[in-house]
């Protein structure tokens, strides 16, 4: 379900700044989805991280493909952002999965899968993604406030 603004964050990203040759249509909503809009997954080309698209979350079924020449400029071009909710890894090599796993700045990273959840694993992001953890015993903090009492008898 999108709404017209993520709807229009789509549109903006195709005409003037990159390609989207396996582009999925927007649909209005039918019953419960009559409010929004439906997008189909849409795949963007050519897509450079000072771009809008790269920059603003659409909230649809969208991904960028943003090229990269090595890892470390992969690392570089994953950081280069506001934003640090989650990431995803592919690679054959374990090694490097959890090199650049470490060198992301994002609250999950994901190797080989993506969104994989389990409830005692912490789940929340750095930078303007979030503030503090959900599941897992971080999760707790959320709903406590911790305080020091000092009482000389």
């Amino acid at each position: 379900m999108m709404h017209r603004l993520p709807a229009d964050r789509m549109a903006d990203g195709k005409p003037r700044q990159c390609e989207a040759p396996h582009r999925g249509r927007a649909e209005h909503g039918q019953g419960p989805r009559e409010n929004g809009y439906f997008g189909q997954p849409t795949v963007f080309t050519g897509v450079r991280n000072d771009m809008r698209i790269a920059r603003e979350d659409i909230f649809g079924p969208v991904v960028s493909v943003i090229p990269f020449t090595d890892e470390n400029d992969a690392v570089l071009q994953g950081n280069d952002t506001t934003y640090g909710l989650a990431a995803g890894v592919w690679t054959r090599d374990v090694s490097k999965a959890h090199r650049v796993a470490r060198a992301i700045r994002a609250g999950t990273v994901w190797a080989n899968c993506y969104n994989v959840l389990d409830a005692v694993s912490p789940f929340g992001g750095y930078k303007e993604s979030g503030d503090g953890r959900e599941l897992g015993r971080y999760a707790i903090d959320l709903y406590t406030q911790v305080k020091s009492v000092w009482l000389r008898l």
